[in-house]
């Protein structure tokens, strides 16, 4: 099975530990809202929701990390996540890590990997 590469974003439009990037895919015949970060310089995507209960993790579009900027953090119920791995680290995600997605950053751009299945 070959993956098809669907454009997201311009690098730039994610920064070191900083805003991520919002947009939307088709899982299993309905739009699901996901979401890109930037840590250690490589680019992470992560469907956008808590795995304590189906909420979004941002509060403000793309407010992803604690103040720290070195986890992500579930803004109603302060759950916190690794950005590189998307597992949980603290709180009320009980052990359930991030639904991670396939990114690929080439030429300036940032690009998920689709495939048939979830397409």
């Amino acid at each position: 099975m070959v993956a098809e590469l669907r454009l997201i974003c311009s690098s730039g439009d994610v920064t070191e530990a900083g805003k991520g990037f919002r947009f939307a895919i088709k899982r299993y015949n309905r739009e699901v809202s996901a979401f890109i970060i930037r840590f250690h310089g490589q680019p992470y995507a992560y469907l956008n929701e808590c795995s304590h209960v189906p909420a979004k993790l941002d509060w403000l579009p793309g407010e992803f990390f604690d103040d720290s900027k070195l986890y992500l953090i579930c803004s109603i119920h302060g759950a916190l996540y690794a950005p590189e791995t998307g597992r949980c680290l603290g709180g009320r995600c009980q052990g359930k890590g991030l639904k991670a997605l396939s990114v690929r950053e080439m030429d300036g751009q940032i690009f998920l990997e689709q495939d048939d299945k979830h397409g």
